[in-house]
């Protein structure tokens, strides 16, 4: 199924989440002069225009990066990732939104490389020409998941995985589960970042329990809910599983998390998740 644009959903509070930790991951990566592999398995179109047709239909962003590019008293927790944000908008207007590809080449350095894939036809098109003047950048349009065993472990040693399926079908929940330990099996030293939407909190359930199975530890759960848990149909929350993060990560989404709260939640709903799903 190919069916999923997010174009629909670009710059919502899912996608502030999952930003803000991958551009804290890849600057706490950036700390060691050592360069490193970033792959993204599900990478998109990488640039969103939040005045199309397509945001407008479902403007999510309004509730999402709108309220952060118009917040006062910003932690240093989400410079990062608003930068990148700045970085396609000039002025004080909010015209585009960075998908995951487009903020990793706003903070990675020259020498880092980066492998994205993509199997929308659409939005292959759209990333291939984002990203056709970086010559340390690779796009392709192939089954992300196959990357885990053809790009790993890298030559370098060093990486960073960033994997944000669609999930569009229930097996998704449980093919990505096996795909990471596939991945985990060939590069255990990397760093793995999971996003995953809440729609029935019984799949996500399930998910982490079969995680938990996998035997692999070192695994911190973050998670941002904006509404309560439902059993009807739409998101409530969002969350980010990282396998072995960076040390001061925990650190840096305890103070971001409740910021986080504050700004995108309604008085009186959501909540906030950091734990270690398996230790160390």
């Amino acid at each position: 199924m190919l069916s999923y644009r997010h174009c629909f959903h670009a710059g919502n509070h899912a996608d502030v989440l999952k930003h803000s930790v991958q551009s804290l991951i890849i600057e706490s990566l950036k700390e060691k002069e050592k360069r490193f592999f970033y792959l993204d398995t599900h990478a998109g179109a990488g640039r969103y225009q939040l005045g199309s047709e397509h945001a407008e239909r479902t403007p999510e962003y309004l509730q999402g990066i709108a309220k952060i590019w118009q917040a006062d008293d910003l932690p240093a927790e989400i410079i990062p990732y608003l930068n990148a944000v700045r970085a396609l908008n000039q002025g004080k207007k909010l015209r585009y939104y960075p998908g995951s590809p487009l903020i990793a080449q706003h903070l990675l350095r020259s020498g880092d490389k980066m492998h994205l894939t993509e199997l929308h036809p659409g939005d292959y098109k759209l990333l291939r020409n984002e990203l056709s003047k970086n010559e340390h950048a690779k796009v392709q349009r192939v089954d992300g998941y196959q990357q885990l065993k053809a790009k790993l472990p890298p030559l370098s040693r060093r990486g960073f995985i960033l994997m944000d399926p669609s999930y569009e079908i229930k097996d998704d929940y449980q093919r990505v589960v096996k795909n990471i330990e596939e991945g985990y099996r060939r590069f255990a030293t990397g760093i793995y970042a999971l996003w995953y939407p809440v729609v029935l909190r019984q799949q996500i359930k399930k998910m982490m329990g079969q995680l938990k199975d996998t035997g692999i530890t070192h695994i911190l759960q973050i998670e941002l809910g904006v509404l309560p848990d439902s059993d009807r149909y739409g998101m409530t929350a969002s969350g980010m599983i990282v396998i072995n993060p960076p040390w001061k990560l925990e650190q840096q989404m305890a103070i971001l998390l409740p910021w986080l709260r504050q700004v995108l939640v309604p008085a009186g709903y959501g909540h906030i998740l950091l734990k270690w799903l398996v230790p160390e």
